[in-house]
């Protein structure tokens, strides 16, 4: 074990209150609203999802309807 801490009362100098950027554990828990689809994939491409979901400790699915939103946001500009 590491040594104990001996706090003293001594000044510490200039201290200023920074403002909390956090946010809120609401905003963080946020759903976004959801739509069940059935698709026909390529097994090629199913399986190229499933390899990097394993790779990467995630769901095939999260990781194509991640692709699919990136993809609508870039071109709804």
């Amino acid at each position: 074990m590491k040594s104990k801490i001996t706090y003293t009362d001594e000044p510490m100098g200039k201290v200023r209150v920074v403002q909390d950027f956090l946010p809120s554990p609401e905003q963080l828990a946020f759903k976004e609203e959801k739509v069940k689809v059935t698709i026909s994939l390529s097994k090629a491409s199913l399986d190229f999802f499933k390899e990097q979901a394993g790779l990467h400790k995630t769901a095939y699915q999260k990781m194509i309807r991640n692709l699919l939103d990136t993809y609508a946001v870039q071109h709804s500009k």
